[in-house]
């Protein structure tokens, strides 16, 4: 402290911050606790640090560094043995006698470097001082580091610590903390892996559920613009594409810029910031090939999504019409055709692909140069002195982790331009909004009327279409009687019925259920209200009994049975072994046309609706079965409106009302015995069923034939 308090005029400040250690001012048992610490101390006293301050440590840092650097290169031997000769040579040339010089060298020997100090010219200790110290500006920043090192290491020897012995345990220390920080940093992961694996599965779940919720608000001509094949890859695929992304985001983004910005922190902090502009150019060159790679592949994202719609509406189209391909014999065709799809899509992924492919030897290509560039660079910097291999190699890891930072996040780009392709794909399904929507405040039926259907002047053309294909179709269905609609094909008559339930909305004019407007009415409570039979018939797969209960889960056991009696579908399901328990396949495949047509009817009948609507539900009946039907139908619908679409005279010259259309327009009204003599569109149509003799017949005994 005495040598160092020569080189400095802070010895105030820098005495504030040290506490003298003497024998005398200890009491025994500290005393021994400091000797163990510092052995020293039984032959001299010691300075020893107070307790400071982050601030206080580093002032005291940039106070001490140079009186301690200069008192370093001062007290070792050469610098010694200069200082001393150059002593004696003054007193040379001042004249001393040259025993005087000898003597006086006899005691520099035997004095410490204080005293010799003591005894130099004042101009002369300036000089080597100001030499020391230009020489300690010159020096980089770690390499005055390393000797200011080398120079406590001395220190502590001489106070007689076992460096060795503090080394190792500071080793031992430092590798139970890396220990320590790899074990957070695994659980870390496992951890992300767990939380982003979560969160992603439950995205993908949500995501699933409103495309799915939106698509069953769909009417029939959102269904015409997405296509049920895109419908299934954006349900399937794409929120796929979406949930891959995140799973892989949320440890990205968690992970890279905690790399990225504590190698960059180390770099600013601790390493040689004259070579940072390589930092800056790795990243920019990472960049460039991110951006050129997402310019030439983002369009080919979107067409690869096109595509596999079109292999998923090309594949269902062949399995769908798998019959029709065989008893063609066009099976080579439809081979041809899939492989067209096929190839298209193969061609566009095999491009995307191999774009993409080359980003990773391109990262790779950016490290390995960036790499040279440092050492290059760097061993410039070493040969010059300002810089040590340490510190070139340390500033070679932070920056490869600066650029693994970069790098990890550029490998999202992978994935993330189909996501995105595939989201904006999702949110176009969100966003639609369903052409058919209930109003914000409902009306209620009108319970006196209940089961009245009424058209006043009904028009209605398709989305897109130039012209009506409905024009002022005005009837009224009352309950207990039975309307028929019958017309040649492509008259209009599924139209007319798909407007009841509201698959369509009418483009003009008015249609009531219960007297109110369908517009006003809520679509749930008016669908409760009918039981729609479709033209072809739909079962799900599960069983009979899943199937007929589908309308009103609730129904009991016996109602089923006498909605299957009614239905004359009890004959072919008791013949089963499971009876109602019978496994139905999807689409109702193992199950005959009719049997198909019956189970939907059964199905209309059992949540016993106020409004019946059959749109050619009858067409695959024999006409026993399609009498016995009628029959039993008649009495189960005694107060209920029954509307029927049908094809065959037989089947509504019964009914109460028969409506005749021919080009979207009512050309006949009536029952069967009025229409055969006033409409002759009606007329022609019977005729092409019946002949005349049993025309006649059903004319005069009101029987049907």
């Amino acid at each position: 402290m005495d040598i160092l308090l020569n080189f400095t005029e802070e010895d105030e400040k820098i005495l504030s911050f040290y506490e003298l250690i003497s024998k005398d001012s200890l009491s025994e048992e500290e005393y021994e606790k400091y000797v163990e610490e510092y052995p020293e101390l039984a032959n001299v006293d010691i300075y020893v640090q107070n307790k400071l301050t982050q601030e206080e440590q580093e002032e005291l840092n940039h106070i001490m560094t140079n009186p301690f650097m200069i008192a370093s290169n001062l007290s070792n031997e050469e610098t010694a043995s200069q200082i001393k000769e150059q002593i004696l040579a003054k007193m040379q040339e001042q004249g001393m006698p040259a025993e005087q010089i000898e003597m006086q060298r006899k005691q520099l020997s035997q004095i410490s470097l204080n005293e010799i100090f003591s005894q130099m010219p004042e101009d002369q200790m300036k000089e080597m001082i100001s030499k020391i110290e230009e020489k300690l500006n010159n020096m980089q920043g770690s390499i005055l580091e390393q000797s200011a090192i080398v120079a406590v290491k001395q220190e502590y020897q001489a106070l007689g610590m076992d460096t060795d012995k503090i080394q190792n345990d500071y080793i031992f220390m430092t590798g139970l903390q890396m220990l320590g920080i790899a074990l957070i940093s695994m659980v870390a992961a496992v951890l992300i892996m767990l939380l982003s694996s979560r969160v992603a599965a439950k995205l993908g779940k949500t995501l699933r559920e409103k495309v799915f919720a939106k698509v069953l608000q769909f009417s029939t001509k959102e269904f015409n613009e997405f296509s049920t094949a895109s419908l299934i890859t954006r349900s399937t695929n794409d929120i796929q594409q979406i949930q891959q992304l995140l799973t892989v985001l949320f440890r990205v983004v968690v992970y890279a810029p905690i790399i990225g910005i504590g190698g960059f922190i180390r770099v600013i902090t601790k390493s040689d910031t004259s070579m940072a502009w390589i930092i800056a150019l790795a990243i920019v060159l990472i960049i460039v090939i991110v951006l050129v790679l997402f310019i030439v592949a983002m369009p080919k994202f979107r067409k690869l999504q096109e595509l596999i719609d079109k292999l998923n509406l090309v594949s269902r189209e062949i399995l769908t019409g798998l019959p029709v391909i065989r008893a063609f014999n066009t099976q080579k065709r439809e081979e041809a055709r899939f492989d067209d799809a096929n190839q298209v899509l193969m061609k566009t992924n095999v491009f995307v692909n191999r774009s993409m492919s080359i980003m990773m030897p391109a990262m790779m290509l950016v490290m390995n140069s960036i790499m040279l560039l440092i050492i290059w660079v760097g061993g410039h910097n070493v040969d010059s002195g300002i810089m040590q291999v340490g510190d070139m190699m340390a500033f070679t890891q932070y920056t490869m982790q600066i650029v693994m930072s970069f790098l990890m996040i550029s490998m999202i780009s992978i994935m993330l331009p189909r996501a995105s392709v595939s989201a904006n794909r999702i949110v176009e399904v969100l966003e639609t909004v369903p052409s058919i929507q209930d109003k914000k405040e409902f009306k209620p039926f009108d319970e006196s009327k209940k089961g009245l259907v009424e058209f006043k002047n009904v028009s209605f053309r398709y989305p897109d279409a130039d012209t009506e294909i409905l024009e002022d179709i005005d009837f009224t269905a009352k309950p207990g009687e039975t309307t028929a609609i019958i017309g040649s094909t492509g008259s209009g008559k599924s139209t007319v019925v798909n407007l009841i339930p509201r698959f369509y909305d009418v483009t003009r004019g008015e249609l009531l259920i219960d007297g109110v407007n369908v517009k006003d009415v809520s679509q749930h409570e008016l669908r409760k209200r009918i039981g729609f039979v479709p033209q072809k018939g739909v079962l799900f797969s599960g069983t009979i009994e899943s199937n007929i209960k589908y309308g009103k889960e609730d129904i009991t056991d016996e109602q089923m049975v006498n909605a299957a009696q009614i239905a004359q579908a009890e004959e072919f399901i008791e013949a089963k072994p499971d009876k109602y328990l019978s496994e139905i396949a999807q689409g109702g495949n193992n199950v005959s046309g009719g049997q198909k047509q019956r189970l939907s009817i059964a199905r209309a009948l059992a949540i016993d609706p106020e409004i019946f609507v059959f749109d050619d539900s009858f067409s695959a009946l024999d006409l026993k079965t399609d009498r016995n039907l009628r029959e039993a139908l008649a009495q189960k619908t005694e107060n209920k409106t029954v509307i029927i679409v049908a094809q065959r005279i037989s089947t509504i010259m019964n009914a109460n009302q028969i409506i005749v259309l021919d080009e979207g327009k009512i050309v006949g009204k009536g029952t069967h015995e009025e229409l055969l003599k006033n409409c002759e569109t009606y007329k022609q149509i019977a005729l092409s069923q019946l002949s005349e003799e049993e025309l006649n017949n059903s004319i005069s005994d009101g029987k049907e034939v």
